[in-house]
């Protein structure tokens, strides 16, 4: 990540909306805000299914869940933070991997410049690639800064994608069966 662009960017951003970058308080943001993005972008080059490189084989066949794992990511379209929770379910087929290592598939995926449809998938998909379960669904909720501080200013909005694979498409019933464990609070 190149801050030292990122840091020239800010400084044109500030003079064009009318900062006086002369200020004290104002003269340190822009490398402020490039040690920001190389934190909250951190993903964007790295290989999130690594993440699952510990695979223990076990003969578990029945729904896995992780629920409400904190998520935040950027929208690529306004560079605004969308924040909200991932709901994963697999059914193993052999391989199970550390709970953990499946939020930290999340934090991969989402420390980039993102949509959520997008991310909502991309967890989908390196799950299936990695462990090769029977299925899995994933289900995100997020509310998105540029509809609640901008545009049509609708605070509260929540955003839910869902991605389905494997049994969980091919199965109502256990379809259903997770959507219930994800919502039953």
């Amino acid at each position: 990540m190149d801050k030292k662009k990122i840091e020239q960017a800010v400084k044109m951003i500030l003079e064009a909306v009318g900062a006086d970058l002369e200020r004290k308080d104002i003269a340190t943001t822009p490398g402020r805000v490039a040690r920001m993005y190389e934190e909250i972008l951190s993903g964007q080059f790295k290989d999130a299914s690594k993440e699952l490189d510990v695979i223990l084989e076990q003969t578990h066949d029945e729904i896995i869940l992780l629920r409400d794992i904190p998520l935040y990511s950027i929208c690529e379209h306004h560079l605004l933070p969308f924040v909200g929770k991932a709901h994963v379910a697999y059914i193993p087929d052999k391989r199970i991997t550390g709970l953990s290592k499946i939020a930290r598939v999340i934090e991969v995926l989402s420390k980039r410049l993102q949509v959520q449809e997008r991310l909502t998938t991309e967890v989908a998909d390196v799950i299936m690639d990695k462990l090769k379960p029977k299925g899995v669904m994933v289900v995100i909720e997020a509310e998105h800064n540029c509809m609640t501080i901008r545009g049509v200013k609708k605070p509260g909005t929540v955003t839910v994608t869902s991605v389905v694979r494997g049994v969980f498409r091919a199965n109502s019933k256990t379809r259903q069966e997770a959507m219930s464990l994800i919502y039953s609070k």
